[in-house]
């Protein structure tokens, strides 16, 4: 009794059954065994007998699907999964018949896996690696993968592996089966040397020969426990029990997870790069749908600022009153009620900017031999702050020039390079409009406007000139009235209106408001930028897809390694960060490479599209398209990698 309460492992009634289509097969039965703090223990047995499963349930692989396991007195039945890796990481240490060594790792990332999911400080782990690769004859090997190593050294890195966390219980499962006979020899001379230095060692094998070497040999048949014997293989007693090598000190609380987090991203990184190609065409989706998310919203941004520029340069918040009930109206022309009076009346409102009075014409201008058609306008002197014109030469005519309707022209820069061509000045020179002479007093800039023709002439005197020297006329064409900044252009275009009526008696006008029209134009790209950009949103979500089957694939390419994993003490939580994170990291890229690519297409759009044609790149849209980066990495990468935490240790293990 005294030596079932001492018991370092304890297994009573286990029973493992597996099923097997419509019936159950139990691989264990009824097994009941204690294995003490020291002990070198064989279990022996043919291939079926139950003995990799038995060492399964013993390292907390696998679970008894009834009877009793205890570690050091506690019930490993009611241990959760992260408390059975607690046990795996900290007391258990696994060396596989096949190695299982990570192939893009060194002999030191491949032996301190253990201590990264215990939360020791890099440092301390690589030293502990290096001091225990070179206790094991590896000293020179350091740095090599397991492709550059024998099969021996390969299974050296395994041990050294299950002893860094300090590694009370060694299990060897077939720790010889892939090994010559020196080989053999020599692994077997080192788990004994282990087992001297206070290691309770468990072999699984079916070779007698390696089960010689333990003090105790259980024989296991059909399931079942048939022999418990002691041995003597000569050489030195058995260690009294004792703790092992000490293990290094682990980190507690956040810098534990800090560390775990930034190693699980360092791996994730490190299985990326070593899947190039499957990582890119991965990603493909993902910078395909951002970078026309990015695209869509800057040409959205560039056509709606091209627009709102255009109908800038028919004047800023402005608003026309012309006669008749609309554009098209065929009593218009009968209608003259419209007259400068009415603007003087405007402009004494309190919401207003300034005003304009207009008429239009179409002249033959003539100067020597040059003779051409140019559209003549009669303003106000405020047309051209009402119009938002800026004057490049000269100046504009002024009040005096209205009141004594003086023949002062401003000119366009299509009229200058018609009528003044090589850089001829043309302030103060004389153009003959029909039959009337016009001095030339300023010319403005050039300036783009959605409505006419680019290369029109356009020629402005004062209204007054126009209404009684070139037409013959008392009434106006139009006014139009530039609203304060600070003024609502709704409320003014009401004002406008209840002030003309009163003046007319009736509403024989309408009137026509730029800011109707931006926020229509507004409106109208916005709706437009909207659906495009549904439209590239779907292929975000094919590219998510896309991601979420290639991770799938990957789990299942991966699954060994998973096992292994889990076998040294990966909770569930760092398998999830590290497969979600792999996710993440893929659409982070994707999307850095996506608005990469947005960019260098706005460029050559810049290029060779020339004014008419712009991207405008906003930096929400650019944050945007990394939140849906990282968002679709999390929402398409968190079934794969649950996936992979939830795997069966012990399945992991064997799968291919």
């Amino acid at each position: 009794m005294a030596q079932q309460e001492t018991a370092l492992l304890r297994l009573r009634g286990v029973v493992r059954e597996y099923p097997a289509g419509e019936e159950v097969v139990a691989v264990l039965k009824d097994v009941n065994l204690d294995i003490h703090a020291g002990e070198m223990v064989a279990i022996i047995g043919p291939s079926g007998s139950g003995k990799s499963t038995l060492m399964n349930i013993i390292g907390c692989l696998d679970r008894p699907t009834r009877g009793s396991y205890q570690v050091g007195g506690r019930e490993s039945g009611e241990m959760l999964p992260d408390e059975l890796a607690r046990l795996r990481r900290e007391h258990f240490g696994f060396i596989f018949q096949r190695y299982h060594l990570m192939g893009d790792l060194t002999a030191v990332g491949n032996a301190e896996i253990p201590a990264i999911y215990a939360g020791v400080s890099a440092e301390q782990r690589h030293e502990r690696a290096r001091v225990l690769l070179q206790r094991l004859g590896l000293g020179e090997r350091l740095g090599n993968r397991p492709g550059q190593l024998s099969g021996g050294q390969q299974q050296r890195v395994s041990i050294a592996r299950a002893l860094m966390n300090g590694g009370s219980v060694i299990l060897a499962d077939e720790p010889t089966g892939a090994l010559d006979q020196a080989s053999g020899q020599e692994v077997m001379a080192i788990l004994k040397e282990l087992n001297a230095s206070g290691h309770t060692i468990i072999l699984v094998t079916h070779d007698a020969n390696v089960a010689a070497n333990a003090r105790r040999i259980i024989t296991i048949s059909d399931g079942r426990i048939v022999s418990d014997e002691a041995n003597d293989p000569g050489g030195a007693p058995a260690a009294a029990p004792k703790h092992p090598d000490d293990a290094p000190n682990q980190r507690d609380g956040w810098l534990a997870a800090w560390g775990r987090l930034g190693e699980a991203t360092h791996m994730a990184a490190r299985a990326l790069i070593g899947h190039k190609l499957r990582t890119l065409l991965t990603m493909l989706g993902i910078i395909i749908g951002i970078a026309s998310v990015v695209s869509v919203v800057a040409l959205g941004n560039g056509s709606r600022q091209r627009i709102l520029a255009d109908i800038a340069s028919m004047g800023t918040n402005t608003i026309d009153i012309r006669p008749g009930k609309g554009f098209g109206d065929r009593t218009a022309g009968a209608i003259h009620t419209l007259r400068p009076a009415d603007a003087d009346a405007l402009a004494k409102l309190s919401y207003v900017d300034s005003v304009s009075p207009s008429v239009s014409t179409s002249k033959t201008v003539l100067r020597g031999n040059v003779s051409k058609t140019a559209n003549i306008s009669g303003v106000g002197v405020s047309h051209f702050r009402v119009g938002g014109y800026t004057i490049a030469q000269g100046a504009t005519f002024n009040d005096e020039s209205v009141r004594r309707q003086l023949q002062d022209a401003v000119i366009d820069p299509n009229t200058k390079a018609a009528f003044f061509p090589d850089g001829e000045d043309p302030i103060g020179k004389v153009l003959l409009i029909g039959s009337v002479p016009a001095r030339v007093v300023g010319v403005t800039a050039k300036k783009d406007s959605p409505f006419g023709l680019a290369d029109a002439l356009e020629i402005w005197l004062p209204y007054t000139t126009v209404m009684n020297r070139l037409m013959g006329i008392r009434h106006l064409r139009s006014v139009t009235v530039r609203v304060a900044d600070d003024a609502d252009p709704g409320a003014a275009e009401t004002g406008i209106t209840e002030l003309m009526v009163q003046r007319h008696g009736t509403q024989d006008f309408f009137t026509r408001n730029s800011d109707t029209i931006r926020q229509t134009v507004e409106s109208t790209t916005k709706t437009m930028t909207l659906l495009i950009s549904a439209i590239a949103v779907i292929s975000l979500v094919v590219g998510g897809i896309g991601v979420m089957n290639i991770m799938l694939v990957s789990v299942t390419e991966r699954t060994q390694e998973i096992g292994v994993r889990m076998a040294v003490g990966a909770r569930q939580g760092d398998i999830l960060k590290q497969f979600l994170i792999e996710a993440v990291l893929v659409c982070l890229i994707g999307g850095a490479l996506g608005v990469t690519l947005a960019l260098l297409l706005g460029e050559a759009v810049a290029a060779f599209g020339g004014e008419s044609f712009t991207m405008i790149f906003s930096p929400a849209s650019i944050v945007a398209a990394f939140t849906c980066s990282t968002l679709i990495g999390v929402l398409f990468g968190f079934l794969p990698a649950r996936r992979a935490a939830q795997l069966d240790p012990v399945h992991a293990l064997s799968g291919e």
